[in-house]
């Protein structure tokens, strides 16, 4: 089975960190607790005196290495390019290979290597989704609340789809001969929480008439047992997808999620030649829609008398130039949007996988930073290119008490498509 890196082989880049302090001005953590284990060089400090033997492994030093977005925006300040967020996995997994999962972890894998399992809670979530739920008073109906453990009670959440998503199609769909083919990667929160984002995908493209694969051997990106340090089940997971998506060769692999997209490459793309490979066919799939065309052709689709007003959030893991731009092309191309910058639109929202589980007091301040950026923004809308991301801005406009929805930027996409019969963003179900 691969592995990941063990914290000793970024002993070289921890070197590199000078403790400059550049990092202060960037992480979203620090600029809410001001204390300096939250921050970049704390973490390195700390992950250095682990490798040495120079600390304890005591529940602070757990707690510190879990205070952490894995965001990524002090690799992209720091002058040395210090890869903290690797280190801080790197930590986490060496700490779980001494100290064991904790509850929260151990439920988290266990439920990502049995997707059956995953399945059989996200029907069961569903069908007592009018017993278990309460409804949140304010905003959408649609959104929230689960007494669920291991989750604080105040977040809100949606609720499992009734069916899920890869169990809705057949694993081919032909498209027009002679265009590429393109496989599928779902993710869990597409698959089993939102379908219509599936949907969205599938209607963009077959308009451009790609040959679609769905593979059914795959599962979690495994992302989120990598965030818990449970390295083990990360790389099993990696290697389920790798087989998954390299059986039927295709010329691309999308992502409709930045969490995946960042699991399938930067993540995994170290386990192995294969796994290198596997991560240079993966494309966020707005930029492919782009550069197949598809902003030009909406941009010649009628224009409507009224338009919504869009804003967009850049997710963390899409923060790169090269990611940054495409799914904004395609807001600003649609005939019933007016798109509007968000102000510090790249921030972070707060959510950062299992961060927002042991630490949901900061991430709702980091949250409540983000609902303030789309309340100045005047926009109805907030779309995004990650539905990690949808939950954690729900939840921020939940608790501010604003009127503004989060969507994905492919379900106005696809809805502004010719001919096509889309739900409305904001009916989720």
């Amino acid at each position: 089975m691969s592995q990941h890196k063990e914290l000793e082989a970024y002993r070289e880049q921890m070197r590199q960190c000078v403790k400059c302090g550049t990092c202060r001005a960037h992480c979203p953590v620090f600029a809410e607790l001001g204390k300096e284990a939250a921050v970049a060089r704390g973490k390195v400090s700390l992950a250095q005196a682990l490798l040495d033997g120079d600390i304890d492994m005591d529940r602070r030093l757990v707690a510190d290495i879990s205070r952490c977005l894995a965001c990524g925006r002090c690799v992209k300040e720091c002058p040395n390019l210090v890869p903290t967020d690797a280190i801080v996995l790197a930590a986490r997994r060496q700490i779980v290979r001494r100290k064991g999962l904790s509850w929260f972890g151990r439920g988290v894998s266990t439920v990502l290597r049995r997707p059956r399992l995953m399945q059989w809670l996200a029907r069961l979530g569903s069908a007592m989704s009018f017993l278990a739920f309460r409804r949140v008073p304010r905003g959408s109906g649609l959104r929230l609340r689960f007494p669920a453990p291991f989750i604080d009670p105040e977040r809100t959440l949606p609720a499992p789809a009734k069916r899920p998503f890869r169990s809705r199609h057949p694993e081919l769909l032909p498209g027009t001969p002679g265009k590429p083919t393109v496989a599928f990667f779902t993710g869990c929160m597409i698959n089993h929480v939102y379908p219509e984002i599936g949907e969205a995908v599938l209607a963009c493209l077959r308009a451009l008439g790609f040959t679609v694969v769905i593979p059914k051997g795959q599962g979690c990106c495994g992302l989120p047992a990598l965030c818990a340090g449970d390295g083990a089940t990360a790389a099993q997971l990696a290697d389920r997808n790798l087989a998954a998506l390299s059986r039927p060769a295709p010329d691309f692999i999308v992502t409709a999620c930045a969490s995946c997209h960042s699991g399938l490459t930067q993540y995994f793309a170290e386990l192995g030649p294969e796994h290198e490979g596997l991560a240079e066919k993966v494309l966020d799939i707005h930029t492919l829609l782009v550069e197949q065309g598809l902003a030009e052709r909406l941009e010649k689709l009628p224009r409507r008398e009224t338009c919504r007003t869009v804003t967009y959030h850049i997710p963390c893991h899409l923060r790169q130039p090269r990611w940054v731009k495409a799914p904004q092309q395609l807001l600003a191309a649609l005939p019933g949007v007016h798109f509007v910058p968000m102000p510090n639109a790249d921030a972070c929202c707060g959510l950062g996988g299992t961060f927002s589980v042991y630490h949901y007091d900061t991430s709702r301040q980091i949250g409540a930073r983000k609902a303030a950026g789309i309340q100045a923004s005047g926009a109805d809308l907030v779309a995004t290119a990650c539905p990690g991301c949808i939950v954690q801005l729900q939840d921020s406009l939940n608790h501010a008490g604003l009127p503004q929805q989060a969507v994905h930027v492919l379900e106005l996409v696809a809805e502004a498509l010719p001919g096509l019969t889309a739900p409305s963003p904001g009916a989720r179900g």
